[in-house]
């Protein structure tokens, strides 16, 4: 209480405050407050709404046994699935989901319902930057070094990402994650470092959600996410938050729920208003339009992919690290993705041909994704033999990808030629898949 400058009233009444954000009712007063602070008992709810209000204020994690209350067992409060309303929580929440495995395809709909997600649009929307609580007390003093090895090691394990898809680094990176990053948010730091250290803390458990998002586990991405979400309001980063928001978007077209979708896409659009660089612009509006085109609206995914392009115009070699695997190929390839979506044949092949030239080799995930849009637009030309052709090379290239969705590219492309079941050629490339997925289980 000499930290936070709390009095006994102060107290009382962040503690019911706190209990009705959570749906619960706490009548907890100044008289109580002084009662406990004699050596008085007290019940582990209020034990640990109390500390949750410390942890707040100092933003680090508190639990009932640092306040001296080791007669209070914690109770299992059920921790905020979506949004956190204090930061705390999710630390918490991250802290819990990083000792999870993200065991493929498992739970894959069990994705936050439309009203959390809602809820959790909206508080982004309106919240104010919590700030960066620093020099504060604690045994442990974090620099600038420990940031720049947090965000070498998020790169590297971005690179993994990239090549050999979210199934192969996902593992180590929750453990570094919990060991390395987590603590050191509850440390002592600068301003400075503070605010460096919360961004490179958002965008490594942003790289966890999308790794588990490859992997097919949905509803852990979904959390991974929205945490990494709740992060950037600490700093107020709405440009990263966004770009949070545009990955959400990703995976609800992914997952076939197109108005999520298109709600989340804009939702980044206007959340990053007057902060986002011309690059970041581009991707939020070319996530717009592959949900425009998965709704089959022709005049509005042309608009966003018209927007998209405009702004990408104007984008320099500056920016956020984060964002410098959106470069022409990747719009490129996002425009073939778009086109295929509309059922636009020409379209389709034009710049799917041209994302595959362009995309770099260690973005092998993408230029595997690339090959078989490239693929399917020859099967919107009725191209038989060039669409196999494609489709082989992209999974020669890519056996190796631990990757829930480049599977699922390979098996729709699969259930679209079905219909030619009888010709060799078709029968070639599904032995060749098959021998591809025992290669994986070796």
């Amino acid at each position: 209480m000499d930290e936070t400058g709390f009095s006994n009233k102060g107290l009382a009444k962040r503690m019911r405050d706190l209990a009705q954000q959570r749906g619960s009712t706490l009548g907890t007063t100044h008289v109580a407050v002084q009662r406990w602070r004699d050596g008085a008992g007290i019940r582990a709810q209020a034990a640990a709404i109390m500390a949750d209000v410390f942890g707040s204020k100092l933003g680090r994690r508190i639990t009932p046994g640092d306040l001296g209350l080791f007669g209070a067992p914690e109770p299992a409060i059920p921790q905020p699935v979506a949004y956190a309303a204090v930061l705390p929580d999710a630390l918490t929440a991250l802290e819990g989901l990083s000792e999870e495995r993200p065991e493929p395809e498992s739970a894959s709909l069990l994705i936050i319902p439309d009203g959390e997600i809602n809820a959790a649009v909206l508080s982004w929307m309106v919240a104010r930057p919590d700030g960066v609580q620093a020099d504060r007390h604690s045994s442990q003093r974090v620099g600038m070094r420990d940031v720049r090895a947090i965000q070498t090691a998020t790169e590297m394990f971005m690179r993994l990402d990239f090549l050999y898809g979210g199934g192969h680094g996902h593992k180590a990176l929750r453990h570094y994650f919990r060991h390395e990053v987590l603590p050191l948010l509850n440390a002592s730091y600068s301003e400075k470092v503070g605010h460096a250290l919360f961004t490179v803390a958002a965008e490594t458990a942003e790289v966890l959600g999308w790794m588990a998002y490859d992997i097919g586990n949905h509803g852990l991405a979904n959390r991974y996410l929205l945490h990494a979400l709740r992060l950037t309001q600490v700093t107020g980063d709405r440009m990263f938050g966004a770009s949070v928001l545009a990955n959400l978007s990703h995976q609800a077209n992914y997952l076939g729920q197109t108005s999520r979708a298109l709600q989340l896409a804009r939702s980044a659009v206007e959340g990053a208003k007057g902060s986002a660089t011309p690059r970041a612009k581009a991707m939020y509006a070319i996530h717009e339009a592959r949900a425009l085109s998965s709704a089959g609206d022709l005049t509005g995914a042309s608009r966003a992919m018209n927007e998209a392009e405009r702004h990408f115009e104007g984008a320099t070699a500056d920016g956020p690290e984060w964002l410098a695997y959106f470069d022409e190929a990747e719009l490129i390839g996002e425009f073939s993705h778009c086109f295929r979506d509309l059922k636009r044949p020409a379209e389709s092949l034009r710049f799917a041909e041209k994302a595959v030239a362009k995309t770099d080799p260690q973005y092998a995930r993408t230029l595997g994704f690339c090959r078989m849009v490239l693929a399917e637009s020859h099967i919107l030309n009725g191209d038989l033999d060039s669409a196999i052709v494609a489709a082989t090379q992209a999974v020669d290239e890519g056996e190796s990808l631990q990757s829930a969705r480049f599977l699922r590219y390979v098996t729709d492309f699969q259930q679209g030629i079905s219909t030619h079941a009888g010709v060799p050629i078709v029968t070639q490339f599904n032995n060749r898949v098959s021998e591809a997925l025992a290669s994986l289980d070796e």
